[in-house]
């Protein structure tokens, strides 16, 4: 899939439901550390991964641009370092006019003002006013993948991001995620429905019914009851 594709088969869906997904179908749940987190509660973005390792100089992200296509995800890794910021308000712009749809760090940033202005979906672990003074060797991956927490995240990846978490896919992956995703989110939306309707979460998950298989079969848990029934709350 595009990025394009994958932009459009996220509308309406959140990363809880994709990383949901992920856990229905086995694979392993990437998701970064809890300190990333949009610049707004509003921001989101999704796209192909274009990683960068930076070493104390911007033109890593500037070569990095020049190889982009149209949708994809900028990820950073600049180590989680709290000790200086690694992008500012001149990148996200050169990442905009590039046709970049995000920027995921895994470090901080800076310009804070200026980027809310921009208005390009930015996700790092927090602001700090000062820029590197270190020029360390460059690492010889530093444009084929980059480091988010304990994942390698890679030119193969796909990137889902919203004020929830980063979330990091197998680009050959995706379409059966986006898939999975969608249907856990419309059964997950009718249930909410009955909800409001007056018809209790309880009522439509047999939650009596499970009470009294488990009683009899101590094993059985929630999970495999709701995979049974169809249900959504847990995957």
């Amino acid at each position: 899939m595009t990025s394009e594709q994958i932009a459009e088969a996220f509308v309406g869906l959140t990363t809880p439901v994709v990383a949901d997904a992920c856990l229905r179908l086995g694979a392993p749940l990437r998701l970064a550390p809890f300190a990333v987190h949009p610049l707004t509660p509003e921001m989101k973005t999704t796209g192909r991964a274009l990683p960068a390792r930076h070493y104390g100089s911007v033109d890593i992200f500037l070569e990095a641009m020049g190889t982009a296509r149209r949708g994809d995800v900028l990820v950073v890794d600049n180590g989680g370092r709290w000790d200086e910021s690694c992008i500012g308000d001149l990148i996200v712009l050169e990442a905009q006019a590039c046709g970049l749809a995000g920027i995921v760090v895994w470090g901080a940033h800076r310009d804070t003002g200026d980027l809310l202005r921009i208005g390009l979906p930015v996700f790092s672990c927090g602001a700090y006013a000062a820029g590197p003074q270190r020029l360390d060797p460059r690492d010889p991956e530093a444009l084929t993948s980059a480091r988010v927490g304990e994942w390698t995240v890679g030119i193969r990846d796909c990137v889902f991001a919203d004020v929830d978490g980063v979330l990091f896919v197998p680009a050959d992956q995706v379409e059966e995620t986006l898939r999975t995703a969608r249907s856990i989110w419309e059964t997950e939306r009718r249930q909410a429905e009955a909800v409001q309707a007056g018809t209790r979460l309880r009522q439509q998950l047999r939650f009596d019914e499970y009470l009294k298989e488990r009683g009899a079969n101590p094993s059985l848990s929630f999970r495999e009851h709701l995979r049974a029934i169809g249900g959504a709350v847990e995957v």
